[in-house]
């Protein structure tokens, strides 16, 4: 039997299939569209039975034509810029492929957890797993919804033949996301301009929020990894669940982390003496996100906590600090 993996080596579907092999598992399906230049790196230290273009493997699966056995599905690929305004495009990659690949699990009773997202929320003020809170900004938000509220009328009726899960991740960083470039998380972008520049660049004060201080619940993906790998451990559980820490933090603290983990040896430094120094510079909010942006996210944890998920999320300053340790390695100076 194999475990699939869409999106294998894409930035979360690389590091879940870096854990599973620290787990001893192997047997590993990783299907993926690898057109984009250095995708592949992700796979390179990973080890897979085998790989499959994304879309022959879409046509396998809607013409019922796999002939192997499949011990879960991990799908985590899709079309994750939020820019792109071609509404057929998202919905094909994000819906239709979705929805095929949930009647395929669900004849086979092949457990599968998808990647659902945050962006569902779009501008609301609460972040719960509520029809009443989801207010997408934009079409890719919008596509993650759809899937979302294809599923709930099976878990309303208890119609699942096998477990399904959708997870709604808030703002993921972490290794192995260099590809997305302009999509990667900020503290991506952090580093490389620190490097770069000396400073880190935020936005002046939107939405009633001081400069900087707009606020997202930032969660490591050493923590998405780990709810996903829960959920393979308990068949028990399908639903639509949340995968953030539960607290918002301001993009100032990002970069005041991101700065004293760059810093290493020298000694902390605070907010307002990284302004001083002019370490951190604010500039104008971009027009074209005027109204596409969510300035506020955190994510209501308590439908995960209520099915038994119980570990503890890395806060910011240790998650990035991890995180600029392997970008430094990654990129040497």
């Amino acid at each position: 039997m194999v475990m699939v993996i869409t999106g294998a080596a894409g930035f979360i579907g690389s590091n879940l299939v870096k854990a599973l092999n620290q787990h001893g598992e192997t047997s590993i399906l990783a299907v993926d569209n690898l057109e984009t230049p250095g995708k592949f790196l992700n796979l390179a230290d990973c080890t897979v039975v085998n790989y499959m273009d994304k879309r022959e493997f879409i046509e396998q699966v809607e013409a019922d034509a796999l002939d192997f056995e499949i011990e879960a599905v991990l799908h985590q690929g899709a079309c994750s810029d939020t820019m792109e305004h071609d509404g057929r495009y998202m919905m094909d990659n994000n819906f239709r492929f979705s929805r095929s690949l949930f009647y395929f699990c669900q004849a086979r009773e092949i457990p599968l957890i998808y990647a659902s997202s945050a962006a569902v929320y779009g501008d609301s003020a609460v972040f719960r797993e509520h029809p009443a809170c989801e207010r997408p900004l934009n079409v890719y938000g919008y596509s993650k919804l759809a899937f979302d509220q294809f599923l709930r009328p099976y878990l309303a009726r208890d119609e699942l033949t096998a477990p399904c899960v959708g997870l709604r991740y808030f703002n993921v960083y972490g290794d192995r996301e260099q590809h997305k470039e302009r999509m990667a998380s900020v503290a991506y972008h952090f580093f490389h301009q620190y490097r770069t520049h000396g400073c880190i660049r935020l936005f002046e004060g939107c939405d009633g929020y001081a400069h900087g201080e707009q606020r997202r619940d930032f969660i490591s993906v050493e923590d998405v990894v780990r709810v996903n790998l829960w959920l393979l451990d308990h068949p028990e559980v399908s639903g639509i669940f949340n995968v953030g820490t539960g607290r918002s933090r301001p993009f100032n603290q990002m970069a005041v982390a991101t700065i004293n983990a760059l810093r290493r040896s020298e000694s902390t430094l605070t907010l307002e003496e990284m302004i001083k120094q002019e370490l951190i510079e604010y500039i104008a909010f971009p027009d074209a996100l005027k109204g596409k942006y969510q300035s506020y996210t955190e994510a209501d944890m308590s439908q995960l906590r209520s099915v038994g998920y119980h570990a503890p999320f890395l806060d910011v300053e240790e998650g990035i600090a991890r995180y600029m340790e392997a970008l430094m390695v990654r990129y040497p100076a």
